[in-house]
């Protein structure tokens, strides 16, 4: 073999492992963080904090996927029941709680200070308001360029991706989550799905209200009263719900799956913030994309 490929393929090793190592201890020098909310652990993750305990990880990993949860993070448990022990255990410097979960406050903030960053409000812009937290976030662990910069990246990365799906048909698209095979829930222009839409200059079928964003249950009949939409089902589902669908008449009756027109994308937390907004744009705009190609 080589001797220069050797050498350069060491040092390629060596330049790697030391930039690993650069990064875990600079994450080792921030303030340690902790938080109950799912959408303030993505953004924390996003962020390069040094996370220490989050809630339901395991799920976590499996609905929201990126950003990854390093296995140093300790497990809290469930989000309305969580572990306060382990919490104390691991000695946060900060604790970050949002609305959901505000009546855990008062016991949050007997282990560490503890700052509320609510997302999803009533008559809010939950992008809007993920961009607050995202600043917020910044400010409270002085990393507020690191904060800037995603903000803005996420900003352009829609900005982008608009220009990329401006080419496609302009049917309107359905954002939906099954419940079972005869149920879905319909996410709204309130939600974060719905306001990354209006980002990426797309239409959301759905126009009736939403409560927290989604509508549920609704009757999987009601999706033959939008025959011209895109149908985007978002995971993760119930395994025998979709198998059920297949073998639907009904549902292969629909004009959407007659004709093609319907996408499932990967799993997204639909409660999220910043980082969920930038998977479903790229996850969509990566579905609608391969099905013109098709």
């Amino acid at each position: 073999m080589n001797s220069r490929f050797l050498f350069s393929r060491r040092a390629f090793l060596a330049g790697a492992t030391s930039l690993a190592i650069t990064r875990c201890a600079h994450a080792e020098t921030l303030p340690k963080t902790a938080t109950l909310d799912w959408a303030l652990l993505e953004t924390l993750l996003a962020l390069g904090s040094n996370v220490v305990a989050g809630p339901e990880l395991r799920q976590f990993r499996e609905v929201v996927v990126v950003p990854p949860v390093p296995e140093t993070v300790a497990d809290l448990g469930l989000r309305g029941l969580p572990n306060l022990e382990t919490l104390s255990f691991t000695k946060p410097d900060i604790i970050f709680n949002s609305n959901f979960y505000a009546w855990a406050d008062p016991l949050l903030s007997g282990i560490a200070p503890t700052h509320n960053l609510g997302i999803y409000l009533s008559g809010e812009d939950p992008y809007v308001m993920a961009q607050r937290a995202t600043m917020a976030l910044g400010k409270h662990l002085d990393i507020t360029s690191k904060a800037e910069t995603y903000v803005a990246g996420t900003a352009q990365r829609l900005v982008d991706l608009r220009a990329t799906l401006a080419t496609r048909d302009r049917r309107a698209v359905l954002p939906i989550n099954l419940g079972d095979s005869r149920h879905y829930r319909v996410f709204g222009s309130d939600s974060m799905f719905g306001s990354t839409l209006k980002r990426l200059g797309l239409e959301n079928a759905w126009t009736g209200q939403t409560a927290y964003s989604a509508a549920a249950p609704m009757g999987i009949e009601t999706l033959a009263s939008m025959p011209d939409a895109w149908i985007i089902l978002i995971p993760p589902h119930p395994l025998d719900a979709v198998m059920t669908l297949e073998r639907s008449a009904f549902w292969n009756a629909l004009p959407a799956v007659r004709e093609k027109r319907v996408i499932t994308l990967g799993s997204i937390n639909p409660y999220g913030a910043l980082p969920a907004a930038r998977r479903f744009a790229e996850e969509l705009a990566k579905g609608l994309t391969d099905a013109r190609n098709d």
